[in-house]
């Protein structure tokens, strides 16, 4: 049995004014300290879009840890509700990942979704608030910056350096393969930023994405039957 407390979202923003006030209201609810249990399991999450942007595809990828073995998921297909906007991705993306949720039969003990936690212009990212709505520690791993500057980052596999931002630390640049992209880290809820990439860093296998996101993505994009 799932536990986790999924929200029924009766009422969803659907204009940059309401959720830029939702974003303001629910930064507040943010935890940077680690209020982990034990962690069997790891979720990725992340969403796909189909006919013209027009139908949302969330998927949900729950592995074991630390192994890494592939235990549990779901997909769910709905239709777009929310607009492409940059910084305002999770009202786009979230009514999927709770469908999605709610599918599940393994609870993860961690979720680390494809996008920004607290390294957001408004410091509440797609895993912040997916975080502070299911109330589950969470991860944000984005592939390209939104805000922030770093130093240079050396090739080598587990380089990494701080993301700042307006003087403060707002997440970690992390190099997952020696000579790729980084990618960008930083905490959603539940979880301290020290912690939260030693536990991305132990989720990668050969491959540039942590294997939470590189399944979950792939279920996002597969062919379901009812579309």
């Amino acid at each position: 049995m799932l536990n986790i407390n999924i929200p029924s979202l009766s009422s969803w923003p659907t204009d940059i004014e309401e959720a830029t006030l939702i974003q303001q209201q629910l930064r507040h609810q943010v935890s940077d300290e680690d209020q982990l249990g034990d962690i069997r399991y790891v979720a990725g999450v992340d969403v796909g879009f189909k006919d013209n942007y027009t139908i949302t595809q969330a998927a949900v990828a729950v592995l074991t840890f630390p192994e890494l073995e592939l235990v549990d998921k779901a997909i769910v297909t709905l239709p777009t509700c929310f607009p492409y906007i940059p910084g305002f991705l999770s009202f786009r993306e979230v009514p999927g990942i709770l469908k999605a949720l709610e599918k599940l039969t393994i609870t993860p003990n961690l979720m680390i979704c494809d996008g920004q936690g607290i390294a957001h212009p408004r410091r509440f990212g797609i895993a912040c608030h997916l975080g502070v709505l299911i109330d589950v520690p969470t991860i944000g791993v984005a592939k390209s910056i939104l805000v922030g500057k770093h130093s240079d980052l050396p090739p080598e596999k587990g380089s990494r350096v701080d993301l700042i931002y307006k003087g403060k630390t707002i997440g970690v640049v992390l190099r997952s393969r020696t000579n790729v992209k980084p990618l960008y880290v930083s905490i959603g809820h539940k979880i301290s930023l020290t912690t939260a990439v030693d536990y991305v860093f132990n989720c990668l296998t050969k491959y540039r994405l942590p294997e939470t996101t590189r399944l979950a993505d792939k279920l996002s994009r597969e062919k379901v039957d009812n579309l």
